[in-house]
């Protein structure tokens, strides 16, 4: 995978951007265009479907919960010494979904190859019109604003492959996904529809409640049962996937002898919970491990 670049120059002015955050003092409209427009090519020079290898530490919904995803940085480690999987839903219901997307698009221009940020359902402005990111911004910038960030959304790769075996999505598999060289093959910029595979991708659940395929009462993607997930695994060699999109007591819950793991990493989530965070570390070796954050 060849990364974007930049410059000297460029790198000293993001790398302000960087400090000014660390301060919690507001970006300019100016600069925030800035850092939109550097993180789409940077989007633009990875594949709809992300290929990496490990080592990586994969998070899932981060919900606006800036200070947490702080706490999770330095505990786990930052970025360029330690490499991130994001799985999607970075905005909405928490208190500061401005600064969290800035901070992740920031370490992603920076370090591209340790950063890696899948969309998520809430990263599309059907979803984040109505549940707190259209407010936040339209009170601190203006609404082009808000159209820019969601133009940058529809840029996101929308699922990760890590070393061939481990397969990333924010929601759950799709009945219309036979071939990796599906998601491979899908342009972008792309809206998300109500239905089919980009809709499944980023809103399906799993169920261990059920058989094979049910419409889920989100009315957007399905529910499918362990039975779907162990005949995907075998069917595309899969050992291991890894989602996000549902809020889980310890951060994490396995399903299907282990073969699906779902990880959370907003803790205390909307103030209403009183689950932990969990990131899942995978090492060169494709071990995994389950790191958890307690609310604060």
């Amino acid at each position: 995978m060849a990364y974007f670049s930049l410059n000297e120059e460029e790198f000293k002015v993001f790398c302000f951007l960087m400090k000014k955050m660390y301060c919690n003092i507001d970006f300019t409209e100016d600069e925030v265009v800035l850092v939109l427009d550097k993180a789409q090519l940077a989007f633009q020079d990875e594949g709809t479907l992300l290929e990496i290898d490990a080592p990586v530490s994969i998070c899932g919904d981060i919900h606006g919960q800036y200070y947490d995803l702080l706490r999770l940085f330095s505990a786990i480690g930052w970025p360029p010494e330690r490499r991130y999987l994001f799985l999607g839903d970075y905005v909405d219901r928490g208190d500061n979904s401005i600064e969290v997307i800035l901070l992740l698009l920031l370490l992603k221009i920076l370090y591209p190859g340790s950063m890696f940020l899948l969309r998520g359902n809430h990263e599309t402005l059907a979803v984040n019109r109505g549940y707190g990111f259209l407010e936040e911004v339209r009170h601190r910038y203006s609404r082009d604003i808000y159209i820019k960030f969601n133009h940058l959304f529809n840029f996101m790769p929308v699922a990760g492959l890590i070393s061939g075996k481990i397969f990333c999505m924010h929601g759950g598999l799709s009945k219309d996904l036979e071939s990796f060289d599906q998601i491979r093959s899908i342009e972008r910029p792309v809206e998300i529809p109500l239905q089919g595979l980009l809709a499944d991708l980023l809103w399906s659940d799993p169920d261990r409640y059920i058989k094979g395929w049910e419409i889920s009462a989100r009315n957007v993607g399905y529910v499918f049962g362990e039975d779907v997930i162990l005949e995907f695994c075998e069917r595309m060699n899969i050992d291991l996937i890894v989602r996000a999109h549902q809020v889980v007591d310890f951060g994490y819950e396995f399903f299907a002898d282990s073969h699906l793991v779902t990880i959370f990493s907003a803790p205390n989530y909307c103030r209403q919970f009183t689950n932990l965070a969990g990131v899942l570390q995978v090492d060169s070796n494709l071990r995994c491990k389950i790191f958890q954050l307690k609310p604060k």
